[in-house]
C-alpha cells in the first residue's frame, strides 16, 4: 500500500484494520504516514517525500519522485506481493500501479482522481494501471463503468467517523473554551507546499476579522513540528503575536467540531467541515505556473467538495488572486451573521453525511477480497 498525504493514511490505516479481521497474518508494506504505520504498514520511504502539489512543485521534485518509484518497485516486486493498494496520490501512484500490473500483480487504486473536474483523459491512464478503483462518491462508480473499469463505490470513512449529531457545546467544553467566544477555524493546508502559499493570507485575514468581531478566538490545527513552525514564522512576519490564536497539534476535527465557521483550504477538510454542519469559507493558492496550467486544463466551476457533492455553489470558493484576506474577512464575517444560510447548510451537509454514510474501510476490504482470493488460488 501507498499513500501520500495525512488524507490517505487515514483511509488506509482503517482499510488495513478492516482487513485484518478478515486476513489476520496479512503483512502489509509500501509508505504511509503514522497512522498506517501504527495499523501495521511497514514504510519503506516517508510519506512526506510525496507530499507536494501542482504542476510547478512536482516538476521541481520530478527526480527525486522518479528516483523512489524506481526503488519502490523494484522492492515490492521483491517481496512478491498478491495485491497492491494505491491510496490517493495519483500522479505518484498510477505511473507506480502500471509498472507492477504489466508484472503481473494486482492492482487496487483507492480514491478516484477527480477526473470528473479535470484532466478527465487519465481514466484511460487509470484503465491501463489498475483492476479495480474504489470511489468514495456515488456518481464516480457510474464514470468508471460507462469505459469498461472495474469500480465500486464504498462511501466515506469520514462519514462513519464523525456523528451526524451537533457536536459544537460537547468540543468547547473538552478545549475549556467559553461559550460566547466567535471560535473561527483556520485550516491553511497539511502539506508544508500548502503552508507556504497560505499561511500568510490567513493569519492576514484573521486580524481583519478580528477586528469585526467581539470575543474572537482561531483555531489551527497543524499536522506536524515542520508545519507548526511554516505557520510560526508567518505569524511573526505578519506581526499577528497579539491575535487570539491557538495552535493544534492535529485535532483538526476538534477545530472544526468547535467552530462557529471555518476558513479551509481546498482539500478533504472541507469535506470535514460539512460533515460536521459547519459554514465554511474556502480558499486556495498555489504556484503561478500550476495555476495557469490548471486553468488551460479546465476544472468544474466549484472545486470543493461540498459544492461538487451539492452540484452548487453552497459555500463561497475565493482562488488565486481572488483570495485576499479583505475578501476572506468579508465572507468569513458574513457566514457568521446570516442566521438563515447556516441553518440551510447544516439542513444540506446533513443529507450528503447519510448518502456517504456506508462502513468504508469493510465496504472497500470486502471489495478486494475477490483479487486478493484469486491471485493466492
Amino acid at each position: 500500500m501507498v499513500a501520500g498525504e495525512a488524507s490517505g493514511d487515514l483511509l488506509g490505516a482503517h482499510l488495513i484494520a478492516a482487513l485484518r479481521t478478515h486476513l489476520p497474518g496479512a503483512r502489509f508494506i509500501g509508505i504511509g504516514g503514522p497512522k498506517m504505520q501504527s495499523a501495521g504498514l511497514a514504510t519503506l520511504f516517508p510519506m512526506e517525500r510525496l507530499a507536494v502539489r501542482g504542476y510547478a512543485e512536482v516538476l521541481r521534485h520530478y527526480p527525486g519522485l522518479v528516483w523512489m518509484r524506481r526503488k519502490l518497485r523494484l522492492a515490492l516486486l521483491e517481496a512478491q506481493p498478491q495485491l497492491f493498494i494505491g491510496v490517493d496520490a495519483p500522479d505518484f501512484n498510477l505511473g507506480l500501479e502500471a509498472g507492477l500490473k504489466r508484472a503481473g500483480v494486482p492492482v487496487v487504486h483507492y480514491v478516484s482522481p477527480s477526473i470528473w473536474a479535470w484532466r478527465g483523459g487519465r481514466i484511460a491512464a487509470i484503465a491501463r494501471s489498475v483492476d479495480q478503483v474504489l470511489t468514495l462518491f456515488p456518481f464516480e462508480e457510474a464514470i468508471y463503468r460507462k469505459v469498461g473499469v472495474a469500480a465500486t463505490y464504498v462511501g466515506h470513512p469520514l462519514a462513519d467517523l464523525i456523528p451526524q449529531q451537533d457536536q459544537t457545546a460537547s468540543t468547547r467544553a473538552q478545549l475549556k473554551i467559553a461559550p460566547q467566544r466567535k471560535v473561527i477555524a483556520l485550516l491553511p493546508g497539511s502539506r508544508q507546499s500548502e503552508l507556504r502559499y497560505m499561511a500568510d493570507t490567513f493569519i492576514a485575514t484573521a486580524k481583519l476579522l478580528a477586528q469585526r468581531i467581539e470575543q474572537p478566538l482561531f483555531l489551527v490545527p497543524l499536522v506536524n513540528r515542520e508545519t507548526r513552525e511554516i505557520f510560526e514564522a508567518a505569524l511573526h512576519r505578519n506581526n499577528a503575536a497579539e491575535l487570539p490564536l491557538t495552535m493544534l497539534f492535529g485535532h483538526a476535527r476538534d477545530a472544526l467540531a468547535a467552530a462557529d465557521v471555518a476558513l479551509v483550504a481546498s482539500g478533504t477538510a472541507t469535506l470535514e467541515a460539512a460533515l460536521l454542519k459547519k459554514p465554511m469559507v474556502i480558499a486556495y493558492k498555489m504556484a503561478a505556473a500550476s495555476w495557469l496550467l490548471m486553468r488551460r486544463m479546465g476544472y468544474l466551476p466549484y472545486i470543493g467538495l461540498p459544492n461538487i457533492l451539492a452540484g452548487e455553489f453552497v459555500v463561497p470558493e475565493l482562488l488565486q488572486h481572488d483570495a485576499t484576506p479583505e475578501n476572506l474577512a468579508q465572507a468569513l464575517h458574513n457566514a457568521l451573521n446570516d442566521s438563515v444560510v447556516r441553518a440551510r447548510l447544516a439542513q444540506r451537509f446533513a443529507v450528503i453525511h447519510r448518502q456517504l454514510k456506508c462502513d468504508t474501510a469493510e465496504q472497500a476490504a470486502r471489495a478486494v477480497l475477490p483479487l486478493l482470493a484469486r491471485a493466492v488460488a
